[in-house]
């Protein structure tokens, strides 16, 4: 039998590990009982390493000790306290819940995650407890980002990566994917859940960029950060970051995330944040950029000489995630993926979830102690505040003493050749000194104000809707007229709140649209453009309808022209498409909801599709459908090539003849001609029995399996209900 060396669980005489059963258990009782002296023999155990584990173990605080009253309150410290990214899905309900309480009754902000959250949870209960996330992280186009989800954030989070899985993406097994974590994804329950490491919509600086505006035109007042991950020239990528007007860069480590991280992507992968901090903030500094942004780390910060090393390296927000867990009572059984966690955190089982025995009480108090050693920590070094902490390299000092080999043989004869090879790192890079003094934002220009075109078009929308129940608007669009619409479905949220009818403003555009024209568009608007747009047309499609068609349809019905861009309908919720006209690569990457014509796309259309439906009245790219999870597309194939350039591995291809499918196709159909007035869609309808032959419905087979399990529940439903009520009248008759 292979001998077990710990290397991702604990084990005795195995390899070192960051969380000892000791910590754990200190930890616990720490937060349970309120305990401070507990929590300091958790920060004890913690910070004591005799063999290390990572880079700042070998770091040391030179002391100048100042009187702990002089050091800045607590209250103002827990303000720079984040709760990392952990989605609904991936914890429980109640462990998602108690972390963002937490975190509103001590000033910090927590994080929602990838996976959303129930709009029922922004508002505040009656015992004065707030469980909702004040940031929402986008990751490009994820599940459930819609502009309601969006406008209610008081920061936005753009994840281009994480320290548990860099350069990899994640997964939601289907047995994870119930009901209500499909509610609020907008996809359908027992499918599996893919989020791709690449993000369709960001491919330079550029698309970054774009994204950041679009973020800030739909909610001006929300802050927008960036979540990185420590490597190699990652302080290049950060000057890209703040030059594209990001408020916030976050830096992961590679040491953080759940026991949910595959093996392939906690070994071997990414840089301490040590690293990745500190070359962040030199080349902030030297490019003169650190005051455009705000610098923020996560990947185990665990105690208050953690933030102290932090902050030294630059850092002056801090994030914590598995510590949370902890302090709610994971005992870090490293079986998040298999949903079977007994202390009910990482499981959506109700048998294991009633086995829950944190709250936000524990969480509360973790923080507070966090702080409190904090302050111990500074106070030791002659550091009164943050602001005065951050980038004093010159307080650490390398430290090898405490150092001894391991018990285990297997690792001690490895010991001395370790601790040689050790001592010839050169920390100078990582503690160079560069003279810095936080002034955040004070030399940020306002990149994200209105164009006139805007100014305009909101101006007479916003003022006919304080007395007309219906607005209507004409004038004429250019490309630098970027997210068209965007602000003022922002505006359209935060003063009516969805309680206008839908398509009351009638916005009619003639030209050629900037990027991201129809970003977010909400219900209450129809936006209709006679020209040609950009990309990322109707990115985040939350109930909006637009319509595209050419300056001049022509007679020619199959004429391929190019309306619009790259990269159209990307992470679309709901709402209505319509392009008289091709599009570009990746049409409908990630839709979950919305419906869209067009009349051609390019490679790699529909995309880690979750759900809506989509017509193509034309020719297709290669690789059709690749990760697609949901939805339906129908493809006018009249080629009879379309089989070759689609995924078949995952999706199912059958002609149309069930009836819902034909009337949902041409119900499409015609609502495509009375909005684009399309020759080919006319075309089409008018020799109806005969171009329906050339149409191909395609479905992932496993979205399809599920939805025949929906129907086989419904129809069993109705026997019983149609069973029950003939036991009713019979029963009925016999009183009678």
């Amino acid at each position: 039998e292979l001998e077990q060396y710990g290397l991702y669980k604990t084990r005795k005489n195995g390899e070192k590990h960051l969380w000892t059963p000791k910590a754990i258990s200190s930890l616990h009782k720490a937060v349970r009982e309120n305990d401070y002296a507990a929590y300091k023999e958790y920060a004890a155990e913690s910070d004591f390493c005799d063999t290390p584990v990572t880079l700042r173990s070998l770091f040391a605080l030179k002391a100048n000790p100042v009187p702990l009253d002089e050091v800045e309150p607590a209250e103002k410290i827990l303000r720079r306290f984040v709760g990392a990214a952990m989605s609904f899905g991936s914890i429980s309900k109640e462990a998602h819940e108690a972390i963002a309480i937490a975190f509103n009754r001590v000033g910090g902000r927590s994080n929602c995650g990838e996976g959303g959250e129930k709009k029922e949870r922004t508002v505040v209960r009656p015992n004065g407890d707030w469980p909702k996330s004040k940031i929402r992280q986008i990751a490009s186009g994820r599940f459930g980002v819609t502009a309601e989800y969006l406008c209610d954030a008081e920061e936005i989070q753009i994840k281009l990566a994480q320290g548990a899985k860099p350069g990899e993406g994640g997964q939601l097994p289907a047995h994870k994917v119930l009901p209500q974590i499909a509610e609020v994804r907008h996809t359908v329950a027992g499918v599996t859940l893919i989020s791709p490491p690449p993000h369709h919509d960001i491919y330079s600086i550029e698309d970054l960029a774009q994204l950041i505006y679009d973020l800030k035109r739909l909610n001006k007042n929300a802050r927008i950060s960036v979540k990185l991950v420590s490597g190699t020239n990652v302080g290049t990528i950060a000057c890209g970051v703040a030059k594209a007007g990001a408020d916030s860069i976050v830096i992961s480590g590679h040491d953080g995330g759940t026991g949910a991280s595959p093996r392939s992507a906690i070994s071997y992968v990414g840089l301490p944040w040590e690293t990745g901090l500190a070359e962040t903030h030199h080349a902030l500094l030297y490019n003169n950029l650190r005051n455009r942004v705000t610098l923020q780390t996560d990947g185990q910060l665990r105690t208050g000489k953690d933030l102290v090393i932090a902050a030294i390296l630059g850092a002056e927000e801090f994030a914590f995630g598995t510590g949370l867990l902890v302090a709610l009572g994971c005992c870090l059984l490293r079986v998040c993926h298999l949903g079977t966690c007994t202390v009910g955190i990482a499981t959506q089982d109700p048998k294991l979830c009633e086995k829950f025995k944190g709250n936000a009480d524990h969480v509360e108090r973790y923080l507070r102690f966090l702080a409190e050693d904090f302050r111990e920590q500074m106070a030791k070094i002659g550091i009164r505040s943050v602001d005065e902490l951050t980038g004093r390299t010159d307080l650490i000092e390398i430290d090898y003493s405490h150092f001894k080999a391991d018990e285990n043989a297997v690792f001690a004869n490895h010991f001395s050749l370790w601790q040689n090879k050790i001592r010839q790192l050169d920390f100078k890079p990582l503690l160079a000194k560069m003279p810095y003094t936080p002034n955040p934002c004070t030399d940020k220009t306002d990149i994200f104000a209105d164009t006139e075109f805007e100014k305009n078009m909101n101006a007479k929308i916003l003022e006919t809707l304080k007395t007309s129940p219906i607005a209507s608007f004409e004038g004429t669009i250019k490309n630098t007229d970027r997210s068209a619409a965007a602000r003022l479905t922002g505006e359209l949220l935060a003063r009516f709140g969805g309680s206008l009818s839908p398509r009351c403003v009638n916005i009619k555009l003639k030209g050629s649209a900037g990027q991201s024209f129809g970003a977010f568009l909400t219900k209450e608007t129809l936006l209709e453009l006679r020209g040609d747009a950009n990309d990322y047309v109707g990115k985040g499609l939350s109930g909006g309808v637009i319509a595209i068609s050419p300056y001049s349809v022509g007679d020619d019905i199959f004429a391929e022209q190019t309306a619009i861009g790259n990269v159209a309908l990307y992470g679309a919720t709901k709402g209505e498409l319509y392009v008289a006209g091709s599009a570009g690569e990746r049409f409908a990457v990630r839709n979950s909801g919305a419906c869209a014509v067009v009349e051609g796309v390019g490679d790699h259309a529909c995309e880690y599709m979750t759900g809506g439906t989509v017509v193509i009245l034309g020719p297709t790219g290669y690789n059709f459908g690749a990760g697609m999870s949901g939805g339906t597309a129908y493809v006018y194939d009249k080629s009879e090539i379309f089989s070759t350039l689609c995924n078949m591995d995952t999706l199912d291809i059958e002609s149309i003849w069930q009836s819902e499918d034909i009337k949902t196709l041409r119900c499409l159909l015609e609502n495509h001609v009375r909005h684009t007035g399309s020759a080919l869609a006319k075309f089409i309808l008018d020799n109806w029995q005969t171009q329906l032959a050339f149409f191909l419905k395609v479905i992932p087979l496993e979205y399809k399996k599920a939805l025949q399990r929906g129907k086989n529940m419904e129809n069993h439903k109705a026997e019983s209900v149609a069973g029950t009520e003939e036991v009713y009248e019979e029963t009925s008759l016999k009183q009678q």
